[in-house]
């Protein structure tokens, strides 16, 4: 899901990569470009019962092409938008609108689509205690479509739902995180241009790596000689910087960003924490991690045995973990490590995208999970099934190729280098927290909503609140907030409707 840097967006020059991608003809483009079919559209009108009265809105779901500068088709993008209005209604310039994906890199919108922010949710066990099993799977009317709010546009990378490259590109010019955010940008002007929409409130909101593209696309979205100014981003389990969201060996900083959320899922097993608030508990981390476990890490050998032993007791008590084990990990849990301890006792292991989830698998001496994230295997075949389905059924897409939920061959494939592919770089953590705080300096109206679920163990709702404090952020411009459940906290129906409000309330303040 991820590997980052800390240099990405020091310089605006850096994208000047973004717009030669569009610009710069390769050894293929000399050739005539390969012809191309079409764009297909896909349209419908519905009613729907919110708050007690209908919502008559429409469905856009099309192939929408981007060039690059010779005027070579390049990309065809799959979008899926939802409109308030019936199919003969003009549409309303001013109405907001949010730019809607998913992350990987190499996932389709499916999940913010269909967990969250469409007209239909699929349904999957809110208590994480049960597997989706085979079909048939439920899909139900989503008592928050965010269409009274904004209209809505899912967005598919390339490579990914029905998207790829087309005539004279290729898919890995797009996989890559500066192109990546320069085809997007390219995108969105090209549909607000299309659809009229320059007047209207702009939003994006992504998840996972979903985040790290959004603060790039904002970037984006500043040059190119179109410099559109964004209302709000909408980031749902953050990964801006992602040292503190890669658990590895000698990478102090997730030792440190990782341990509340390791507090807070041990205190959901019943392992850690009996008889406190979960608030209580998690902050009671959050002062250890800053006060003593962060310079006890930094202090190495030279640390005294009495006050290493007496680190290990504290993370001990957070974990849930026995002190032996701490104190022979020299005070460092990785987090595939504590996904296989925690419930050892159980013969279970929990999940790492929600810690909520938890299965058995067959080697029980592994120190590490062997079977993959039940918190990923236990919902995906839900998700792909009534994703199909609602496209084929509900939107009356007709298509000649398969709907990729997702494409395992983009990330083995991505460039994580953030600056032009002429500049030197040394490998380092990506990091795009930098460039979002310069675009909202540059946009003080704008705002950020950052949505972390407590039990999320790949991207900590700690990491969050470490890189927002850094960076040159302004607090006034952030609003955090918190919930109990994981990466996906949609999927606990509870807190689907507190996820729901607070970004109503995020579109108020508009």
């Amino acid at each position: 899901m991820h590997q980052l840097n800390k240099a990405f967006f020091q310089n605006i020059t850096a994208f000047a990569f973004f717009i030669t991608l569009m610009a710069t003809p390769s050894s293929a483009q000399t050739k005539a470009p390969k012809p191309v079919d079409p764009p297909k559209k896909f349209e419908q009108q519905y009613t729907l019962v919110l708050n007690n009265k209908p919502i008559v809105y429409r469905s856009v779901a099309q192939e929408i092409y981007i060039a690059n500068d010779t005027g070579a088709y390049v990309g065809n993008f799959w979008c899926v938008a939802y409109l308030k209005g019936d199919l003969k209604a003009p549409i309303d310039a001013t109405r907001p609108v949010t730019f809607i994906f998913n992350g990987g890199p190499g996932s389709a919108s499916v999940w913010l689509h269909l967990g969250f922010f469409g007209p239909k949710i699929v349904q999957v066990d809110s208590d994480a205690r049960t597997d989706d099993g085979p079909a048939p799977y439920k899909l139900r009317d989503n008592p928050h479509f965010m269409i009274e709010h904004s209209d809505l546009v899912f967005i598919d990378p390339i490579g990914t739902g029905f998207s790829k490259a087309i005539g004279a590109g290729k898919n890995e010019d797009f996989w890559g995180l500066n192109e990546d955010a320069a085809s997007i940008a390219k995108l969105i002007r090209t549909w607000i241009t299309e659809n009229k929409r320059w007047q209207s409130p702009k939003f994006i909101a992504g998840e996972s790596f979903g985040t790290t593209r959004a603060a790039a696309v904002a970037n984006a979205l500043e040059g190119g000689g179109q410099n559109l100014a964004l209302n709000g981003l909408i980031l749902i389990s953050q990964a801006l910087d992602y040292a503190g969201s890669t658990s590895v060996h000698d990478n102090i900083t997730s030792y440190f960003t990782y341990l509340p959320a390791m507090a807070a899922t041990a205190w959901y097993h019943k392992k850690a924490g009996a008889g406190k608030q979960l608030e209580d508990f998690v902050q009671e981390a959050r002062e250890f991690a800053y006060n003593t476990y962060l310079p006890a890490l930094y202090k190495g050998t030279l640390l005294p045995a009495t006050d290493k032993k007496a680190v290990a007791e504290r993370l001990s008590y957070f974990t849930g973990l026995p002190q032996a084990y701490v104190e022979k990990s020299d005070l460092k849990i990785l987090i595939p490590r504590f996904r296989s301890e925690l419930l050892r006792d159980s013969n279970l292991v929990i999940g790492q995208l929600d810690g909520r989830y938890f299965a058995e698998e067959i080697d029980r001496v592994s120190e590490t999970p062997t079977l993959g994230d039940p918190a990923d295997y236990q919902i995906e075949s839900a998700f792909t099934a009534a994703m199909n389905d609602y496209l084929v059924n509900t939107l009356g897409v007709k298509m000649d190729r398969p709907y990729l939920t997702g494409n395992e061959q983009i990330y083995k494939k991505w460039n994580w280098k953030p600056v032009g592919k002429d500049e030197g770089w040394e490998p380092s953590y990506v990091n795009t927290a930098p460039g979002l705080a310069q675009t909202m300096r540059r946009n003080p109206q704008m705002k950020v909503m950052i949505a972390s679920g407590y039990y999320d163990l790949i991207t900590p709702f700690f990491d969050a609140e470490y890189t927002f404090s850094r960076h040159g952020f302004k607090p006034s411009q952030l609003i955090f907030n918190y919930y109990e459940a994981g990466h996906m906290m949609y999927n606990n129906r509870g807190v689907f409707e507190e996820l729901a409000w607070d970004i109503e309330d995020f579109y108020k303040k508009k």
